[in-house]
């Protein structure tokens, strides 16, 4: 699959009979990219309402379910959902993020955005592990950031790994980067990736070595462009070839302490940095932002996704890239679920 693709394509996909529930679900991300490797989402769970609307607009998904996965537990659920292929989820990262507040923020209550509710986002890995414990579906896929196995989060993971073997799982974890996996855009993520301790499953493999796209290759129109009389535009005449971020300049020219981690440039040449929800990402050849055309090629969301009037960049930021999730499910399928087919 290209990485400039339609929703309607999907159409066009063999199905394989893998059902997939999705938690967390955002944009659909892991979603698409499950969809792509020919599984059938049969539904989801997301807190947002308006970010749920979003997704039902998209997907049309059998099981819907807007609410706290704490909740989920309790709820009596069909039939279908506790005979599973594959429970997936990304559960809430950014108090595990290497550019976050990370150890100061554990445990602490957060509103995560408008419309959700105060929840401890680090508790919400375990409610998904309970959650799993109810379905016991015959595979779980866990989605984070690189800075859960960094410092000391790794004893959040070591507490995470515990609770999948008292749900009943072996796990394996595979730290992957979504520029060898055929997305435009150097993004390392944590996959936990676990099977029912019933299945004889063989050792997962992940290797990926795809050729790097650089943003070059498909760069469009740019977005909107920087106002002459701002000090962004100021500073972005200032950029010198080794400057990464805008921040770079600042500390260069002027001295700055702000880092402006959010707003990196984005040169012809090179693979786009991680997207992130927030920020702006500034095109090297022009005084603009990247617009919403390239934003959704270098996360691979399909060019007729209905964003419903959402930010582009918050929900594709929040999301993991179609194609990268495709790899992986593939992967799964084709080792675990396929391999006496």
């Amino acid at each position: 699959m290209s990485y400039i693709w339609n929703l309607t394509d999907l159409k066009d996909v063999r199905k394989n009979g893998v059902k997939v529930f999705s938690c967390f679900s955002c944009g659909g991300g892991s979603s698409m990219g499950y969809k792509l490797a020919g599984c059938e989402v049969i539904g989801n769970n997301e807190i947002d309402p308006k970010i749920n609307k979003m997704y039902v607009s998209n997907f049309h998904p059998k099981y819907n379910y807007c609410m706290s996965i704490e909740d989920m537990p309790q709820i009596d659920f069909p039939e279908e959902l506790l005979s599973l292929d594959i429970l997936d989820g990304s559960p809430p990262c950014s108090t595990f993020s290497l550019a976050g507040l990370r150890e100061k923020s554990w445990g602490k209550l957060k509103k995560f955005r408008e419309g959700q509710e105060v929840q401890v986002l680090s508790d919400l890995f375990f409610a998904f592990i309970e959650l799993a414990n109810v379905l016991q579906p015959k595979v779980v896929v866990a989605e984070n950031v690189k800075g859960l196995i960094v410092g000391n989060a790794k004893g959040y993971m070591n507490l995470i790994l515990k609770a999948f073997t008292a749900a009943g799982y072996i796990c394996q974890v595979f730290l992957l980067n979504s520029a060898k996996m055929g997305v435009p855009q150097r993004r390392e993520r944590v996959f936990i990736i676990a099977h029912r301790k019933d299945l004889a499953f063989p050792k997962l493999k992940m290797v990926f070595d795809e050729e790097p796209i650089p943003y070059g290759v498909f760069a469009g129109e740019p977005g909107k462009s920087l106002n002459p009389k701002s000090a962004t535009f100021r500073r972005w005449q200032r950029r010198a070839p080794s400057d990464i971020t805008l921040g770079d300049t600042i500390a260069r020219t002027e001295q700055g302490k702000n880092s402006c981690f959010s707003s990196p440039y984005v040169k012809p040449e090179e693979v786009c940095s991680t997207l992130i929800s927030s920020g702006a990402f500034l095109r090297w050849d022009v005084p603009a932002i990247l617009s919403d055309r390239d934003l959704k090629i270098i996360q691979t969301f399909p060019q007729d996704y209905n964003f419903m009037g959402n930010s582009v960049q918050y929900v594709c930021g929040m999301s993991v890239p179609p194609l990268m999730m495709e790899k992986v499910a593939r992967a799964i399928c084709e080792q675990w679920f396929l391999r006496e087919a």
